[in-house]
């Protein structure tokens, strides 16, 4: 259920309606011990911070994690948890129940935070669109009065900072981004299922380069927002300096201070989230055998879900038009596939003749 899109409120409510045992009473029921929570009078009343906690517990993938919580002192016997970095983890310690792959996406699905808004809805595309241009994720602007075909995404940043010039729309529609990504999966899968062999050298040669530049362009945006982190601790100093002497006014102080402040925020938000993007490259850098794997599952794609999105796409990139006020102006939309990256996939008539000159070109 969490793998479709559906969280844990939800899932709550559902293991209610089908009104399976909640744990506490499942416990009591087959070992005859009574917990200090065990409410006999709602056995079927899930809490969904036990659903948030079986989500993400590796023990269902086979793994055991040690050293999760300890007690404050000898005199105060409060539990507090260990941070994740201090705790043991062993792996493959014991059967698995769940598969790696549906795990994988679960956590992408978490990570999305994929979650119904005030009107009742839910953006498959949570966590998965990117600005090309300041690398924040995209916003769906949607409401009860606007048309479903009238959805957008536009750039988290230019929306939290209109009118200052921070970035450009960058906007897309979302109907717009269905038809192009459902068509590149299922190109995808048909290619790689009908031209495994003519696929694999394909991504091996055209991929291989693009995952260097992407770390290698990370890493710099890394180091460059860690450098200028360090040049606006300097600046805020030197500018209380000028203050206090009498160099510059109260209010340029102020109006100084605030946007260092804002900028300095918004480098520290980003620094987590370009780490994770790192480590995510490096750990699922080219594989063509996984995302075979995936494939042979499907035949046709035909309908967009957040399951099928985290099974197949790691990332979109939306770019700015080159009329960023007009619809009609040409927008390049780059695709991450998991394990294999971004790629120009050739048409499936003409494939093998492509490889082939490609052999040729190379030879």
């Amino acid at each position: 259920m969490c793998a479709s899109g559906i969280g844990p409120s939800n899932i709550a409510k559902t293991l209610h309606e089908k009104k399976i045992l909640k744990p506490t009473f499942y416990r009591f029921q087959k070992e005859g011990r009574y917990g200090t929570h065990t409410d006999t009078d709602n056995p079927y009343k899930w809490n969904e911070r036990t659903i948030a906690d079986i989500l993400d517990n590796e023990i269902y993938i086979g793994n055991t994690i040690n050293c999760q919580t300890r007690i404050a002192s000898f005199k105060d016997k409060r539990t507090i948890k260990v941070p994740k970095e201090e705790q043991l983890r062993f792996e493959n310690t014991h059967e698995a129940i769940i598969d790696q792959e549906t795990w994988d996406i679960v956590r992408k699905v978490r990570e999305g935070r994929v979650r119904r808004t005030r009107i009742g809805e839910i953006d498959k595309y949570s966590g998965l669109v990117y600005c090309a241009d300041c690398g924040k994720k995209h916003f769906l602007y949607r409401g009860r009065t606007i048309k479903r075909e009238s959805y957008n995404f536009i750039c988290g940043n230019y929306r939290k900072h209109a009118g200052k010039e921070k970035c450009t729309p960058h906007s897309i529609r979302e109907v717009v981004l269905d038809e192009i990504v459902l068509e590149e999966i299922n190109r995808a899968i048909y290619y790689a299922k009908n031209n495994t062999k003519e696929f694999t050298d394909y991504i091996s040669k055209k991929t291989s380069s693009q995952y260097r530049k992407d770390l290698n362009a990370k890493t710099a945006e890394l180091s460059k927002a860690e450098k200028r982190i360090v040049e606006l601790k300097s600046l805020f100093k030197h500018l209380y300096e000028d203050n206090v002497l009498g160099r510059i006014s109260d209010e340029q102080y102020r109006m100084l201070s605030l946007d260092y402040n804002d900028e300095q925020k918004e480098l520290e938000q980003s620094i987590p989230d370009l780490q994770k993007e790192i480590d995510t490259l490096k750990s699922e850098c080219t594989n063509v055998q996984k995302f075979l794997d995936i494939v042979r599952k499907y035949v046709h794609v035909e309908e967009l879900t957040p399951e099928v999105l985290r099974t197949f796409i790691s990332k979109i990139v939306v770019h700015e038009r080159e009329n960023k006020h007009s619809q009609t102006s040409p927008q390049q939309i780059d695709i991450y596939f998991r394990y294999i990256g971004t790629f120009a996939l050739p048409n499936t008539t003409d494939a093998t003749e492509e490889t082939k000159q490609d052999e040729r070109r190379t030879a």
